[in-house]
């Protein structure tokens, strides 16, 4: 079984953590079957340049476009449309030659990586699976999208063999929009796990990992919550890891705040260096407006640290009493009052309950079964 994989979000030259998460999941799946990734982005270098690499078993394509800047916005909409499809013609060819043709297409995000999956199904007879991760759904901000545009989604998921998302909720916002029916539910990869169980931590010293991008993310609230909490008190900390268009703002906020010597802003890092960071740590905030998953609150279990989230969508399917606390959106006074509440009693979370809370459905292996029974449902395999 040979699988063609088109994410519409992947680490690439410009941002390294840009759908760490789908790689993670094409890793795991390649242990199991045969799986190409093509990834098209534009970038600075080369027109037409296109990239190979391989690790174990996962063979990966980036083929890059230079994007047009002059000219009005329209212009550069329809050339940057036809450099897209030149460049997944190039890495297709290469798909081809070096791979052999694929029997399935697996789909990441929409819209241009569908498209692409609908077209083969015409050209190659390839079906294929749509899997989603955006929140889009779930805000309103797909809704607010043309006319035009939320007919062209509809049209390439109704030829779609099989949807898939990440959450119920995301699940029942797609079929909310009309864009799915019944579409089934297969969680993120929770990293972490196979790592030795850290320390529980100091219990004043807080974690945020996250997208600077402040009407989704609420890292002001957290600036909020932790000048509050951390009044007359001692050895405070709050480090956050991530970069956004928001950060220089944010930064200005807490110095505003007067925490310069109690925030640590270490910009964007690569998954791996996030985890090692994370394992120091006392407890993770995730203090988000939305999320369909949360991997972040996974990881933070997964290494045995108590997780203050909101209750935006994802991280209600993973913590519960007795692991981390929930409060609502938007609500600074209660997150405020949940640490406080997390450091005083910090010994009740002791690691090892912390990650056996996980269970073994975010693993690897469960995820990676998961979809290739999918993918064999949809091939007629048994």
């Amino acid at each position: 079984m040979h699988i063609l994989a088109l994410p519409k979000w992947y680490p690439n030259e410009a941002d390294v953590q840009l759908g760490s998460f789908i790689q993670k999941q094409f890793q795991a799946v390649s242990e199991v079957v045969r799986v190409s990734v093509v990834y098209i982005a534009p970038a600075s270098k080369a027109c037409w340049t296109v990239e190979k690499s391989q690790e174990g078993d996962l063979w990966e394509v980036r083929s890059y476009f230079r994007p047009a800047e002059n000219g009005p916005a329209a212009f550069r909409r329809a050339a940057n449309f036809l450099r897209y499809w030149r460049a997944m013609a190039n890495a297709l060819a290469r798909v081809r030659s070096e791979r052999g043709k694929p029997d399935l297409t697996h789909v990441h995000v929409l819209t241009a990586p569908a498209l692409v999956a609908r077209w083969l199904k015409l050209k190659w007879g390839l079906p294929y699976l749509v899997t989603e991760h955006g929140s889009a759904y779930i805000t309103g901000t797909w809704s607010a999208r043309s006319f035009f545009a939320k007919a062209v989604d509809r049209w390439v998921m109704r030829g779609a063999a099989k949807v898939t998302a990440v959450s119920p909720h995301l699940a029942a916002a797609l079929e909310r929009n009309g864009l799915a029916k019944n579409p089934v539910v297969v969680p993120n990869i929770v990293p972490g796990m196979d790592r030795p169980l850290p320390p529980l931590g100091p219990a004043t010293d807080f974690l945020v990992v996250a997208d600077m991008v402040d009407n989704i993310k609420n890292i002001s609230g957290v600036l909020r919550a932790f000048q509050k909490a951390s009044a007359g008190g001692t050895g405070w900390r709050l480090t956050i890891i991530g970069g956004g268009a928001d950060r220089e703002v944010l930064q200005e906020l807490s110095r505003r705040s007067g925490l310069e010597t109690q925030v640590q802003w270490l910009g964007r890092m690569e998954n791996n260096a996030v985890l090692d960071r994370m394992a120091t740590c006392g407890s993770v905030i995730v203090n988000s407006n939305v999320e369909t998953f949360s991997i972040v609150t996974g990881e933070a279990l997964a290494l045995g640290k108590p997780v203050i989230a909101t209750r935006c969508g994802g991280p209600e399917a993973l913590i519960h009493d007795g692991n981390g606390v929930l409060i609502p959106v938007k609500d600074d006074a209660a997150l405020a009052a949940a640490m406080l509440e997390v450091a005083s009693k910090h010994e009740a979370f002791p690691p090892q309950k912390q990650r056996d809370s996980l269970g073994g459905k975010f693993t690897p292996f469960a995820v990676a079964q998961q979809y290739v029974s999918i993918y064999r449902s949809i091939l007629g395999h048994t």
